[in-house]
């Protein structure tokens, strides 16, 4: 994604809203399972698993949202170098660049 211009960045800034707006209704609905598990039908491992991932997507993408917000969104937080606008549609909260990213593992 290009964030260059005024209307791509308020198209990022929604998409990354609207991801926002859904993990924190995943995370709400795990938590409600969570408190009961047998009513909800799960593994209370599973659960806890799903409601980590939650919390985590939900820390990515307003890491995101700051990101937008400070003008560094689509820029390798290592090199500074841009992250592809293939890898931002993807993955909306990269932080890395491709090769920043394969480095780190």
């Amino acid at each position: 994604m290009d964030v260059d211009t005024a209307a791509n960045t308020d198209t990022v800034r929604q998409t990354l809203q609207d991801q926002l707006r859904q993990h924190t209704e995943t995370l709400a609905a795990l938590v409600a399972a969570g408190a009961d598990p047998d009513t909800a039908g799960e593994d209370p491992q599973a659960v806890a698993a799903r409601t980590a991932a939650a919390r985590q997507a939900i820390e990515e993408t307003n890491a995101a949202l700051a990101r937008v917000a400070a003008g560094s969104y689509g820029r390798c937080e290592r090199c500074a170098g841009p992250i592809p606008a293939e890898r931002l549609e993807i993955l909306p909260h990269a932080r890395l660049c491709v090769p920043c990213h394969a480095r780190g593992r």
